[in-house]
Parts: structure tokens; C-alpha cells; sequence
């Protein structure tokens, strides 16, 4: 038996880096598993791949986040995990950015889940059933370096409503959890250092030698993480937002 065997899963932001990850890892724990993404091509051919199911969608658009999970329920009568993985992580520190940056951050990392959450967990209450969600958060939302402000206030809002919701939902036995992952290797995150900080071909062996570890975040390692705190593996833990890195915060050197 998988750990997510007859759980319906919904990965927002699941057709690349740490959502395709995803996908991969609950499909193989034995879950029916529905994911959403921007591009068409991306994302059939991840379904095409996994044998889940993929709804295009743009996510920056409540309604559309919303309606992932409308969707999912229509398909497959109802949903017992969600997950938020979509994440905006262009640039712009405190004297730079844009309104238009800032509400596009807002929009997809703080406002998608917001929405996504609100649909689903109405679902698992109306269903008198319980479930679990899992916000995929940043490690950034503690601090951050300067030119991730408007990510970083939208991560430090994400953490504040997993708790907030887990608080609230708790006695419905919906458990609501969050992780904050640090610097991962994934294609976005590839394009990122390219577009923004100049970087070469060999960014990542340098990257992973700077890493106490030797290397920087993994996919699978993360996903494997995810799909544990789904799982009623994970027991009775609600609320947590949990550092998923290899820096130690509040550690000085």
C-alpha cells in the first residue's frame, strides 16, 4: 500500500520543478492525483507521463484557483489533499519594485493558495471528512536577501495563514502544514540565476560547494517530504511550518 492509496491529490502549480516533483512521488505513493500549470505542453505531457490528470490554469486568477479544485470534485467527487506549489520568485527589493510587481507576487503566492485553501477545505468540511493541505512555503519568509522583497512578504504571508487555517480547521480534522524550502535545484530556479544574477553553466556545482550538504535542495527529497506530511503517516502534526534547509536560523558564525 502507498502511503496516499485512494486519496484524490490536487498539485497547484504541479507541471514543473517541485510541483512535477510532486506529482511523480503521490502518483507512485498510489494517489489519483490532478495538478495545474500555465503551459499545455508542459503539463500533458507530465500527464501523459505520470497518468495524471492536468487542467490547465493561470492561477494569478482567484477564480481559476478556485475552480482547480470545482474541477477536481466534478472528476473525482471530491478532493483529500492539496497542495500549493506554484511560486513567482522574480526580483525586486524594497526601492525597486513595482505595484504591478508587487501584486504579481501576491497574486501567485499568496492569493492562489488563499483561494485554492478556501475551496478545498470547504469541500472536506461539508464532507464531514478529513484531509490535509501542504504550502510550499520558502525559507525566505524568514528574512530573505534584499531583492526578494515583495517573495518574501507574500512567503511570510502564506506562513502566517497555514497556521491561521490549521487553527481554525483543526476540529474538523483538516491538517494543515507547511514547508519551507530553501535553494533547490529545479528549471526555474536554472532560468532565475541566468536571467537575474548572470550565471554560467557551471552555477550549480558552484552552488552545491558553497552548500554545507555538498549540494543544494533536491525535488524528489522534497516531494518525498510532501507526500509524508499528506499522509496520515504524519499522524496528528497540524500548523507546523517546517525549515526544510541546511541553513540554521538564528546560527552565528
Amino acid at each position: 500500500m502507498g502511503l496516499l492509496e485512494d486519496k484524490v491529490v490536487l498539485v497547484n502549480g504541479g507541471s514543473q520543478g517541485v510541483g512535477a516533483g510532486i506529482v511523480r512521488a503521490a502518483v507512485r505513493e498510489g494517489a489519483t492525483v490532478v495538478f495545474t500549470g500555465r503551459r499545455a505542453d508542459v503539463g500533458e505531457k507530465l500527464a501523459a507521463d505520470t497518468g495524471a490528470h492536468f487542467i490547465r490554469a493561470d492561477l494569478s486568477d482567484a477564480a481559476q484557483a478556485r475552480d482547480s479544485v470545482v474541477q477536481t470534485v466534478d472528476t473525482y467527487g471530491r478532493v483529500d489533499c492539496l497542495v500549493n506549489a506554484a511560486g513567482l520568485t522574480s526580483r525586486g527589493s524594497l526601492l525597486d519594485t513595482t505595484p504591478e510587481l508587487f501584486d504579481a507576487h501576491i497574486a501567485i503566492n499568496l492569493r492562489a493558495p488563499f483561494f485554492s485553501m478556501q475551496a478545498a477545505v470547504a469541500d472536506m468540511v461539508a464532507r464531514k471528512a478529513p484531509g490535509t493541505v501542504v504550502n510550499v512555503i520558502s525559507s525566505a519568509q524568514h528574512g530573505g536577501q534584499p531583492f526578494l522583497a515583495p517573495y518574501v512578504t507574500a512567503k511570510a504571508g502564506l506562513a502566517g495563514l497555514t497556521r491561521n487555517a490549521a487553527h481554525a480547521h483543526r476540529w474538523d480534522r483538516v491538517r494543515i502544514n507547511g514547508l519551507n524550502i530553501g535553494w533547490t535545484d529545479t528549471e526555474g530556479e536554472d532560468a532565475t540565476q541566468r536571467a537575474f544574477h548572470g550565471a554560467g553553466d557551471d552555477w550549480l556545482e558552484k552552488a552545491a560547494a558553497s552548500q554545507p550538504m555538498g549540494k543544494i535542495g533536491q525535488v524528489d527529497e522534497i516531494a518525498d517530504f510532501v507526500v509524508f506530511l499528506l499522509s496520515d503517516r504524519s499522524g496528528v502534526v497540524t500548523g507546523s511550518v517546517i525549515d526544510w534547509d541546511q541553513i540554521v536560523f538564528g546560527g552565528l558564525d
